[in-house]
């Protein structure tokens, strides 16, 4: 199996939304991406499916050393060494590789947060910082689009927290900041409980807006010069602004299901968004 074939196979199996965003790329794009996907996939598997903390923050530590081998040109790793060739080619920092594995490592040094500043750290580094990465990869011509890529991140970030709440707090993790918990009288053991009543909707209802606003500002920073270049992270944006409308309607039983949407729909809306992004392309050149 070669690195490319690994990270497709990575990709693949997780199942993601992201996948079938990746599918309306041209071809050196999309291993690229597939490569920082995979990447991202094998250091958050570390933090959720190693038991023993001290063997997890070994792992991390691996994966510090493989980021510093993978720039000197000597990477190790399937995943590094498909991605190798676009780190140059995409010009991806070093330091937001650092930054992602700090934002596993959060999960072994915190399973709750105190606030939303505290949180925001957490979110910027395990999904602003591969947006930013993802928008390198896509092609931007207006540095404006690297702000839409960290608040993308943030709403995409936002939603998974709300969509998880329970399979979260059955890992010992609450992710919704303690002061809002406290604000509406929840207490976050309540989390491992399938039962939603008043209080929780409220509490889930705030997280949601909050994501929303972060859908709207990231639209809002993007130029037009740059939406069709990064059409797979609005179609991201499209499949998980539907997903939250899903919740909300379903009255935020996030304690009691998991919501989820079917990849046929996903691949509809990906399918819509591309399209709609391709007439509006043309548009523009007219």
């Amino acid at each position: 199996m070669s690195p490319d074939e690994y990270c497709e196979e990575k990709a693949a199996q997780s199942g993601s939304s992201f996948y079938y965003a990746f599918r309306f790329l041209e071809p050196d794009r999309r291993r690229a991406i597939t490569a920082l996907y995979a990447f991202c996939r094998e250091v958050d598997d570390i933090v959720d499916e190693v038991s023993e903390e001290s063997i997890a923050r070994t792992k991390l530590d691996w994966w510090r050393q493989e980021i510093e081998r993978l720039f000197a040109g000597e990477p190790r790793h399937p995943i590094t060494q498909a991605l190798q060739p676009h780190i140059a080619a995409f010009d991806l920092g070093r330091e937001y590789f650092d930054e992602i594995i700090d934002g596993m490592q959060m999960d072994l040094d915190y399973d709750s947060y105190p606030d939303f500043t505290t949180l925001s750290l957490y979110c910027y580094r395990a999904a602003s910082v591969v947006g930013i990465l993802s928008a390198h990869i896509f092609g931007y011509t207006d540095r404006r689009t690297l702000k839409y890529a960290h608040d993308l991140g943030m709403a995409l970030q936002l939603t998974n927290i709300l969509r998880d709440v329970h399979e979260d707090a059955m890992r010992g993790r609450v992710y919704i900041p303690m002061d809002e918990l406290s604000k509406h009288g929840v207490k976050p053991e309540e989390f491992q409980i399938n039962i939603t009543d008043d209080r929780h909707r409220a509490l889930f209802a705030e997280q949601a807006e909050r994501a929303r606003r972060y859908y709207e500002r990231a639209e809002e920073h993007l130029p037009d010069a740059d939406r069709y270049a990064q059409r797979p992270g609005l179609i991201m944006a499209a499949i998980y602004r539907t997903l939250l409308d899903e919740i909300a309607d379903d009255g935020y039983r996030v304690l009691e299901h998991r919501v989820r949407l079917t990849p046929i729909r996903k691949l509809w809306i990906a399918w819509r968004t591309a399209r709609r992004l391709k007439r509006e392309q043309r548009r523009r050149a007219a």
